[in-house]
């Protein structure tokens, strides 16, 4: 049976320093990142036309059949977040490193497969994907440097 192939933008958010906020409050930081993906980010991925390929524990990986809606989506959650949490400390406080990656995809069912979703694997995290939204993210235009694309 021959794969069914698509291009696919590609978001894939965790939690920077989820071990160590673990290892503070395992029950605590779980309901809270539990509380993030349900009330922020689930509803941030379907206002933008995109949909959860799977959890992670500590994260997500989404597909969008559009880079502007990914990145949309992206920023959006970033900028809420700053807002989440103000009871919490800052050392205890969840920040997800969100990077995104356009490319070609196998489909399987409701998963999906190849270099369009491996490559922030093999480039070590999300931390080095080829598209990447830092936590404190500024509308500038897209510029292109030697190994990244930054916002």
């Amino acid at each position: 049976m021959a794969s069914t192939r698509r291009l696919a933008a590609i978001l894939a958010a965790d939690v920077a320093g989820y071990s160590r906020l673990m290892g503070l409050d395992e029950e605590g930081t779980h309901e809270r990142l539990q509380a993030h993906f349900r009330e922020l980010v689930e509803p941030k991925i379907k206002d933008h036309r995109g949909r959860t390929v799977k959890n992670t524990g500590d994260g997500l990986l989404a597909e969008f059949a559009s880079v502007v809606d990914a990145v949309r989506c992206a920023v959006e959650v970033q900028r809420s977040m700053g807002d989440r949490e103000p009871e919490v400390t800052e050392e205890r406080r969840i920040r997800f490193r969100i990077g995104i990656n356009l490319g070609d995809v196998i489909v399987d069912g409701d998963d999906i497969y190849g270099d369009g979703v491996n490559h922030r694997r093999s480039a070590g995290g999300v931390g080095h994907t080829r598209w990447h939204l830092p936590l404190g993210y500024s509308p500038r235009p897209y510029r292109r440097t030697d190994a990244h694309t930054r916002l």
